[in-house]
């Protein structure tokens, strides 16, 4: 297909670049830069890449770029490799999520979001791994970024971050996750955990929109796995702006915790590796005067020739921490499944 080829000759000029899918969609876009300089985002339209907390915010303006889109065809899949981890990570995240939940125990915050990263010493076909996420996980926001001067990513986030359409807003609070079964039933915690993030997220726009709503929560399903989610929508009033609601909720209490600056004191000085992008979020900026902005969950990074994989779990006081390993390896699967060799 001919945006296969684009995206291989952009990867062969080092050009930046990103082709995203939007969630039950089969247009494809590409957007491309003309120069190879880092564009800050000062609230140009365009695609935005944002990190979770330091680091580059890059935007890829649509205006003087090249932007094209197309419908996809049947992708074939290609066959996916079990690559092993570099290292067993089982005993660290564990401990990790002792020392949170101690630190829960003596109120320091309700909640903290721990991640790690998962390193694979492979080499993968760019094009075919991305083919295959597109056609695995039409849910999903699907997208490949590159910027010679800040690398290489794609993923296949779940999460919406915000959605504005003139000043209607909505986002999501989502929060929980185990294997997609016929029967799921909830624990106590994992309720607890999407409640926390509805609670956050309401308490911080409740006076400066007009009409919130907040819906019922739901079972949804994202590849094999389910979360708990809720849907909160408003008018953003003439003082409170996109710019305004996008400061306010990143980082949401769905990637690191509450109350949200004590879980990210921790997460910087307890998790041992950057999370730069991940956790983050992405997406289109003001086009046609609509923002479609998700969090980068679910993603990977190429980083000289290894794989990152990036996944996290939240953290409560009734935490296990061997169940939260395992939950992380569970997301992980998102990517391994994907991955194509070289």
């Amino acid at each position: 297909m001919q945006v296969f080829e684009e995206i291989q000759a952009l990867l062969l000029q080092h050009k930046t670049f990103v082709c995203y899918v939007k969630p039950n969609e089969i247009v494809w876009n590409l957007l491309s830069q003309e120069n190879d300089g880092i564009i800050e985002f000062s609230g140009q339209a365009g695609f935005v890449f944002i990190p979770f907390h330091e680091g580059k915010q890059i935007v890829i303006p649509f205006e003087g770029n090249k932007f094209s889109q197309g419908n996809l065809e049947k992708l074939e899949q290609k066959s996916a490799e079990n690559f092993t981890t570099q290292t067993n990570q089982k005993s660290a995240f564990e401990d990790l999520v002792s020392k949170g939940i101690s630190t829960i125990q003596n109120d320091e915050f309700d909640k903290v979001v721990l991640s790690r990263k998962i390193v694979l010493n492979e080499q993968i076909s760019i094009i075919e791994t991305f083919q295959n996420l597109i056609s695995t996980y039409p849910t999903a926001f699907r997208y490949l970024f590159f910027h010679p001067k800040i690398g290489l990513w794609m993923g296949a986030t779940p999460e919406q971050f915000v959605k504005i359409n003139q000043n209607h807003f909505e986002t999501v609070a989502l929060a929980g996750t185990q294997l997609y079964s016929e029967n799921v039933i909830w624990a106590t915690k994992e309720i607890e955990e999407q409640q926390f993030v509805t609670d956050y997220i309401v308490s911080k726009v409740k006076d400066k929109v007009n009409n919130l709503i907040v819906s019922d929560i739901k079972t949804v399903k994202a590849g094999n796995l389910v979360h708990l989610k809720s849907f909160i929508s408003g008018e953003l009033t003439a003082d409170f702006q996109a710019n305004a609601l996008i400061k306010t909720l990143h980082p949401t209490p769905a990637v690191c915790g509450l109350p949200k600056e004590n879980a990210i004191d921790f997460i910087l000085k307890n998790e041992g590796y950057n999370r730069k992008y991940y956790a983050g979020f992405l997406g289109e900026y003001n086009k046609d005067n609509q923002t479609d902005l998700f969090v980068n969950l679910r993603c990977l990074e190429l980083e000289n020739d290894v794989v990152n994989i990036y996944v996290g779990c939240g953290i409560t006081k009734d935490s296990n921490p061997e169940k939260e390993f395992i939950e992380t390896e569970n997301k992980s699967m998102t990517m391994r499944n994907v991955l194509v060799s070289k």
